[in-house]
């Protein structure tokens, strides 16, 4: 169903055309960077060049030296190593960096990843004596344990090093985990690290770099895991840009590098995983990880056990790599089909409730026979639909368990924090959170989470919103220019595609209906004698509005096709506006 939005136009820059003649690009490209106050033309080029030797040193970032150093005195002791990852895709990729680091520098390591149903997310206490156990002397978390202060008990009373890794929030107020060494980009250290956004896999690369120092023992690393640390940033790239994190600064140079280095790797795993998604040979972009590959990952935590993919990602052979990468594929058909029904489901409730009225500022959605696995996807979507904050409850003989989407502007983790009384557990971070509760508690807890975000949302954060680069005609969106905007990416959080505004084009041709079931439609526009052809996603009920001649603003993500065997510009339409007649 289409949804109009509201239009955030930035003025044209009269600057655009000055950084323009300096970098020799597009004032397009230009007018972007600007709005990116990205006004320092070498700030500017390094933008568009990023470069792996603008990475922060590792050991700038908080407790890796000390985690690196103790790691390395494991390798050196033979002492038994498990990483402890999550059971999303950047749980997985962060466990898979570091078992690769330590493998290579001759380490006994094994990993360990909890069933997202059965053990929920986070450092466990019944996991982590399993694993103790077992003969582990260091225990290393990837993406989870900020929040594990029992765990981190049992450890010390052990007798066993915890190293906790990760980049998630923690509860105010709260002592950190009493462990051998926590690694986290937001710790307090004696100068502030210079990406406090970096994820999970990002975390586990730089201490990956600085176990390779360790070992070394020098700042340059010996060749052979230098050429592991550019391999290894596929993996980080993957984590980086599943996990939603801003794709700025050194993640953005992780991203950009990570997803070159994705088409071209040599790690078995990853192979067979562009294989199954049909993308061998494909120049990779932050669409094809976020929409085809994470997915894939994603899918058998999701309704299965994520150590698959772990697997495929580290000790797989190539036959099995292949084989599990086919069973993920299977695994993803089911979630979408499981993902389906929920989302209908979570409409009729909303609709039917009236939640999604003004007053409402926050969803929060419980029913039994929901399954955990996929209820953070089906929240995202409702988010999308129905643009509020959504908290998914999948119920079970009396339990329940969560995933929460945001909004801009509402940080998840704080509004959970202050409804803690009803849950039995919380953890995650500004936009994507997880909870545990008591059924007998969800009332009680959407009242207090509704209340918290109509203090804390206005009704403009409510209004679907799209930010538009600027001005621009149709003739200017030749195939250079819009393959010059492509190096504006990878694009994720805080760095989105460029949308412009076309102001007054004309409809050229009688739009064609599309898809499936007709809900899209397909038109040419033209301006100043140049046509383009459009797809406008999910407003077929637009079609009789557009009469052929008539005048239309247009909302548009300019991108290239090279169907016809050459580059050509398309404009894929995010929203349209009917001007007043003169």
């Amino acid at each position: 169903m289409y949804h109009p939005k509201c239009w955030h136009i930035t003025p044209n820059h009269a600057e655009a055309k000055a950084l323009a003649e300096r970098l020799k690009i597009s004032p397009v490209v230009a007018q972007a960077l600007l709005n990116r106050d990205l006004t320092d033309p070498a700030a500017a080029s390094a933008f568009l060049q990023p470069k792996l030797t603008s990475l922060a040193a590792p050991h700038l970032l908080p407790g890796a030296a000390k985690a690196a150093a103790r790691i390395a005195k494991a390798i050196r002791n033979r002492e038994k190593i498990v990483v402890y990852g999550d059971y999303d895709v950047d749980g997985i990729t962060a466990t898979s960096i570091l078992w690769h680091a330590i493998t290579l520098l001759g380490g006994e390591v094994q990993t360990y990843i909890p069933h997202r149903i059965d053990e929920g997310y986070g450092l466990g206490c019944d996991a982590l004596t399993q694993i103790i156990d077992g003969g582990a002397k260091v225990i290393v978390t990837v993406d989870c344990g900020i929040t594990a202060a029992d765990a981190a008990r049992i450890a010390r009373a052990r007798n066993v090093d915890l190293i906790i890794t990760d980049h998630h929030e923690w509860h105010e107020g709260q002592p950190l985990p009493d462990c051998h060494t926590i690694v986290h980009p937001r710790l307090e250290s004696e100068a502030p690290y210079p990406n406090p956004h970096l994820c999970g896999a990002g975390v586990a690369f730089k201490l990956a770099w600085a176990l390779g120092q360790a070992v070394g023992g020098a700042e340059r690393v010996d060749p052979a895991f230098r050429i592991f640390l550019v391999e290894a940033t596929a993996l980080a790239a993957l984590g980086t840009i599943a996990d939603v994190v801003p794709l700025i600064g050194e993640n953005r140079a992780l991203a950009h590098f990570g997803l070159n280095n994705l088409k071209q790797s040599s790690l078995t795993g990853i192979r067979a995983l562009i294989e199954s998604a049909s993308l061998t040979g494909q120049k990779l972009n932050s669409t094809h990880v976020g929409f085809l590959l994470a997915p894939r990952l994603n899918a058998c935590g999701r309704l299965g056990h994520a150590a698959l993919a772990v697997e495929m990602l580290t000790t797989a052979t190539a036959e099995r790599a292949t084989e599990i990468a086919s069973f993920l594929e299977s695994q993803n058909r089911e979630r979408q089909s499981v993902e389906r029904t929920i989302f209908e489901q979570a409409v009729e409730l909303v609709q039917e409730k009236g939640w999604d009225s003004d007053d409402g500022r926050a969803l929060v959605l419980g029913s039994e026979g929901w399954h955990a696995g996929v209820i953070g996807i089906v929240a995202s979507r409702l988010v999308e639909r129905f643009g509020r904050p959504t908290v998914m409850i999948a119920l079970d003989n009396g339990h329940g368990q969560g995933s929460a989407r945001s909004i801009e502007g509402f940080h998840l983790a704080r509004a959970l924090a202050a409804c803690t009384s009803h849950l039995d557990s919380h953890g995650g971070h500004e936009m994507a959170a997880g909870l545990r509760i008591q059924t007998a508690c969800l009332e009680e807890f959407r009242a207090a989470f509704r209340t918290f975000a109509a203090t804390c949302i206005t009704e403009e954060m409510l209004q679907p919103r799209l930010n538009l680069e600027g001005t621009v005609q149709i003739p200017q969106l030749t195939t250079a220019v819009v393959e010059d905007l492509a190096r504006l990416g990878p694009f994720g959080q805080k760095n989105p595609r460029p949308l412009w505004y076309i102001e007054k084009a004309t409809v050229a041709v009688v739009p064609r209906r599309v898809g499936r079931s007709a809900e899209h439609l397909q038109l040419t526009v033209s301006q100043n004698g140049v046509s383009m052809k459009c797809i406008a996603f999910q407003m077929a009920e637009l079609f009789d509005r557009l009469a052929v001649g008539s005048a239309i603003d247009l909302a548009v993500e300019p991108d290239t096709s090279d169907y016809t065997g050459r580059p050509v510009v398309e404009l894929k339409i995010k929203d349209i506006r009917f001007p007043a007649p003169n």
